[in-house]
């Protein structure tokens, strides 16, 4: 055993010597020398090629469309402040010194509960995308909605508070407004002119890391994955492989010439991260928002009257169809505008203006850029014979009505939306006049108050007031402390809120 050994150390020995020998043999001889080339630039830029619009061969680059779209997306800080129950609600501001003007002034105060100040605030982060020098940005109502207080970061850093300009939760998009001008923005372009395999990049702030651009292509389009839980939800979303996460939400979904195909709102996964599948309102659709948003200052939503389903090969099979795409007519509404125009349980929506309908997403948002009382040429697939019908269509309190809610500066200040007080509730409430707080959003009243949806005000700063432009007046020409008195429908006794303009 002795013996084996010492010859398996020899063998090793004589091993480690005849290394270092050929080692030392090829690093001496200059002939032998490897050597490390360093060069400028890879020899493999620009060899990948893509198509333009007209067919001509041009080098695939994110470069300069990143440089373009960064600057005109922005972070969006939303802070929630914790709400109280309504048993705790119940219980503050129930009196206050009678001579209570003796307090006001310039100088800002507030009356708080313990149990609110107790509560640590919950802030939550999105994105936005600049869509005009003026500062208004476009995200998602996710992304504001609850928030007592809205912070944006630009890409240079500069910070500003937003005010909540409107919302549509039907199709979860938010419009907001910073004090700012001259600001970088993002072009919108024809949504409808993207196609299955396109070149996208996703812009955004996901998980924290601020000004993130990633890459993909668009991979579907018409998505619906039912998660707007709206009556009147459209969901017909642009699908990419673009990798989004949490925090993207309300960022910019842009083409490679940076123009803006979409917004990024929601995300397929199994675990709250990316796993492949990312969802985008698409830009024909988040324009008709802004723009109801910003002229009738909430949005005009046009309905056909009808329950849809997508047309397949199961469901064409059932119904002896001649088709296997479209829009399948299940039923009609009690106020039909389609079936006003003749359109019958067991057609086929196949066109409208046409442009070509393959599934109940599609009919979605062709209509959800339309407006009550526009007229459109609905064609359908009847016994497999096509049929033009014009519809009018309606809005969804059933007639061609188009609404108009009073867009004023201070109520985006307040964060508030308002309307006069009903005679049938005044009568129940024992009050002569009054004006309802039918909506919040980020803004004195949510960040600086305890007054929550309902609330019915009846005087200000100890004057009553009976409409909605007798206190708007009021509101427009104070500075300083105000004072709102008032009560709520399923609350008894007065309550006070104070807050400073």
């Amino acid at each position: 055993m002795n013996t084996m050994k010492v010859k398996n150390i020899l063998a090793s020995i004589l091993s480690m010597v005849l290394c270092i020998g050929v080692y030392h043999y090829m690093f001496n001889n200059s002939e032998n020398t490897i050597k490390i080339e360093h060069v400028t630039a890879s020899a493999g830029k620009n060899a990948v090629m893509t198509l333009d619009n007209d067919g001509n061969l041009k080098p695939l680059a994110f470069t300069q469309t990143a440089e373009d779209v960064l600057t005109a997306v922005v972070h969006i800080k939303s802070t929630q402040v914790g709400e109280l129950n309504p048993q705790s609600r119940g219980q503050r501001n129930r009196s206050l010194p009678d001579p209570f003007n003796d307090f006001f002034g310039d100088q800002y105060f507030r009356f708080e509960s313990p149990q609110r100040m107790q509560n640590r605030p919950k802030v939550g982060s999105g994105s936005g995308v600049i869509i005009n020098q003026d500062g208004y940005i476009v995200t998602n109502n996710h992304v504001v909605a609850n928030a007592d207080d809205l912070e944006v970061t630009l890409n240079d850093n500069r910070t500003f508070k937003a005010m909540v300009v409107g919302t549509d939760p039907s199709t979860d998009l938010a419009l907001i407004q910073i004090k700012a001008d001259n600001l970088p923005t993002v072009p919108m372009v024809n949504s409808d002119d993207i196609k299955i395999g396109e070149w996208v990049l996703a812009v955004g702030n996901p998980m924290g890391l601020n000004s993130t651009v990633t890459a993909g292509i668009v991979s579907a389009k018409g998505r619906n994955i039912n998660i707007l839980k709206e009556k009147f939800a459209v969901e017909s979303f642009i699908q990419t492989d673009a990798a989004i996460n949490p925090g993207n939400s309300g960022g910019a979904l842009v083409n490679l010439d940076g123009g803006l195909i979409g917004i990024n709102t929601a995300i397929a996964s199994p675990t709250g991260s990316y796993s492949g599948y990312g969802f985008a309102v698409p830009s024909n659709i988040v324009n008709k928002v802004i723009e109801d948003l910003l002229t009738y200052g909430t949005v005009q939503r046009g309905v056909l009257g009808v329950m849809i389903r997508s047309v397949d090969g199961n469901l064409a099979k059932d119904k002896n169809l001649s088709i296997n795409k479209g829009a399948y007519v299940d039923s009609l509404l009690e106020t039909s505008a389609a079936g006003m125009a003749g359109v019958e349980v067991g057609d086929v929506i196949v066109e409208v203006d046409g442009h070509s309908i393959a599934s109940s997403p599609d009919l979605q948002a062709t209509i959800a850029q339309r407006r009550p009382g526009d007229e459109i040429t609905v064609t359908v697939n009847r016994s497999g014979k096509l049929v033009d019908l014009k519809v009018t269509l309606i809005n969804t309190e059933g007639n061609l009505a188009v609404v108009e809610k009073e867009h004023k500066e201070i109520l985006s200040i307040l964060g508030a939306e308002l309307n006069d007080v009903d005679k049938a509730t005044l009568k129940k409430l024992d009050i002569e006049g009054g004006v309802e707080v039918t909506k919040l959003y980020a803004g004195k009243l949510r960040k600086h108050t305890g007054i929550r949806e309902g609330f019915i005000i009846t005087k200000i700063d100890g004057k009553s007031i009976s409409s909605k432009k007798e206190l708007i007046d009021i509101l427009e020409s104070k500075k300083g402390g105000i004072m709102l008195e008032g009560t709520y429908e399923d609350l008894p006794g007065e309550y006070y809120y104070a807050f400073g303009i």
